[in-house]
């Protein structure tokens, strides 16, 4: 498969609806799956060139009938707001254009979420609908080094950020996952070097595994640009490591919430405007 990174497209607060019809599901770790989309919808997909691009994934509610074709924002305007579909927010991983097939990573944890198993039972011909892509993040080319951090959910957003450093990047990458069977293989410059925490059963969210390994690392000399997302506990800690302990620039930090321990989307997002839910 021929992949290319992403080519600038709309203005960043486009955010077009696209269906796609599901090709293949590949099976990654025992806690993520793969879905590959593309189809005649992906002529309505306009790419954009942050590596942490996301799509909204729109998932209809069950008994509920929707006006075909279905149009979240026709929805919004003329149907109750219990009746409106549920939407989560998920990294893309990769866009092939000569294809015209994108790939999108969901962790899976049994029948625990709505996208994930939804993801784990996803066979080809089925529907993939979103809005979007957003984004905000590309690897600042005037850094020194490199620092990444997150979870599961942030795994996606960092392994395309590896990809998109120059050949010659040096930096530090901490991925934290449930077991050593979760490890993927990423690409990533020599000069990056890449550590594995599992928490081996500890719940996710719990652990102090990812916030314990930034802080404990020896830090190279130089400018950093940090890229840190993930459960927004671990990202309030992080934050401390990063402006108090390490005293950096706000500028030189991407720190965001992806989720929280204990909560559906849906009331993530709504305690995003409350001080709980601020990073």
């Amino acid at each position: 498969m021929s992949t290319v990174p992403a080519a600038a497209g709309a203005p960043k607060k486009s955010r077009p609806q696209v269906t796609l019809t599901v090709l293949r599901r590949e099976s990654l770790s025992p806690h993520m799956v793969r879905i590959v989309a593309g189809g005649d919808g992906f002529a309505d997909f306009v790419n954009n060139s942050f590596a942490d691009r996301y799509v909204k994934i729109i998932f209809p509610q069950p008994g509920v009938e929707y006006p075909a074709p279905l149009d979240l924002a026709t929805i919004r305007e003329t149907m109750p707001r219990e009746q409106w579909p549920t939407t989560r927010t998920y990294t893309i991983r990769r866009v092939d254009p000569e294809a015209r097939e994108l790939s999108i990573d969901f962790v899976v944890h049994g029948d625990e979420g709505l996208a994930g198993p939804w993801a784990a039972a996803a066979e080809p011909g089925d529907t993939l609908t979103f809005t979007g892509p957003g984004g905000a993040y590309n690897p600042n080319p005037a850094a020194d080094w490199y620092l990444f951090a997150g979870d599961e959910a942030a795994l996606p957003a960092i392994a395309a950020s590896l990809e998109a450093l120059p050949a010659d990047a040096t930096g530090l990458a901490f991925l934290e996952v449930d077991t050593q069977a979760d490890i993927q293989p990423l690409s990533a410059p020599a000069g990056v070097r890449v550590e594995w925490l599992a928490r081996n059963g500890e719940p996710a969210g719990a652990s102090r595994l990812l916030v314990d390994a930034v802080a404990g690392a020896e830090w190279p000399s130089g400018t950093v640009d940090v890229f840190a997302h993930g459960e927004r506990g671990y990202m309030k800690a992080l934050r401390d490591v990063f402006f108090t302990q390490r005293g950096l620039e706000r500028s030189q930090v991407s720190l965001s919430g992806y989720w929280a321990q204990g909560r559906v989307e849906d009331v993530f997002q709504a305690e995003k405007k409350l001080p709980v839910g601020k990073i």
